[in-house]
């Protein structure tokens, strides 16, 4: 059955350069990439990856060509909305060759899977680091929803609305995603929510939306729930998302998180 990769917060800056003085990025990108392509034969139905956001750390040219250069070496093809460490003029300007990227505006789009559809938004609100879903951006989920009947719908954002207990995190949420959720839970299809920016594996639920946050490649952030504290970051092993139509016992999509890397086994359980 049809099915994607989800990754986020690729953070990629120039080469040679660490994020923080600490964060190899472009190796964690790479060692994600190559984790995918030696998986792809053993994952029925993935046919491409969707970022979801911080393709860059600054958001410069440099940036987004380095990012473009280890992205190449992936066997899918991918499609991309910003965070808000992006910049999206430059990523426009970068991918402008990309069949999913609009010649203007906010980086919204749509890719039907057959027995669901991703609605992917761009929640990039420049110089701010929390989300918010400009006026265009809610008339193109609205219009895309309506066109999609009681389709199942997954929708795609840098930031989530979902609370994930660190409160440094939190704060920069997606800010007016209580009227994005209220539009989700009217749909009458199933729904889901996948986001990335906050640097780690979580799932919680808003009414009947399910809400998934996703691992960065590269760094975490430091669980942490003390309020009145910064985000801190720690290595963590980098990961992505396997999200995969199944219809038995019923039919939803199913989500594995895969650590990258290359790891001993696969061993027989039979001793």
């Amino acid at each position: 059955m049809p099915g994607f990769i989800q990754i986020t917060d690729t953070h990629i800056v120039a080469p040679g350069k660490l994020v923080c003085g600490h964060s190899d990025t472009a190796e964690a990108l790479r060692r994600a990439v190559e984790t995918i392509n030696a998986k792809l034969p053993v994952l029925d139905g993935i046919d491409c990856v969707i970022v979801t956001g911080d393709l860059t750390d600054h958001g410069t040219p440099e940036e987004y060509g380095h990012f473009a250069k280890i992205m190449a070496d992936l066997v899918l093809p991918w499609r991309a909305v910003p965070g808000n460490h992006d910049r999206r003029d430059a990523m426009r300007a970068a991918f402008s060759d990309r069949p999913w990227m609009p010649e203007a505006g906010p980086i919204h789009w749509l890719r039907d899977f057959g027995p669901f559809s991703v609605i992917a938004l761009d929640t990039l609100l420049e110089g701010a680091h929390h989300g918010e879903l400009c006026t265009e951006g809610f008339a193109f989920f609205d219009a895309t929803l309506a066109d999609l009947g009681d389709q199942p719908v997954v929708l795609a954002t840098h930031h989530p609305w979902m609370h994930s207990g660190i409160p440094a995190m939190d704060a920069d949420n997606l800010h007016n995603g209580a009227a994005l959720l209220e539009r989700l839970e009217a749909h009458p299809g199933p729904v889901r929510m996948l986001s990335g920016h906050v640097h780690r594996a979580m799932t919680g639920q808003i009414g009947r939306v399910v809400c998934q946050i996703a691992p960065a490649t590269c760094h975490a952030v430091l669980t942490d729930h003390r309020p009145g504290l910064d985000a801190q970051m720690v290595l963590e092993q980098g990961g992505f998302t396997v999200c995969r139509w199944i219809d038995a016992p019923g039919s939803g999509l199913v989500c594995d998180v895969i650590a990258s890397g290359a790891f001993l086994g696969p061993f027989s359980f039979q001793e």
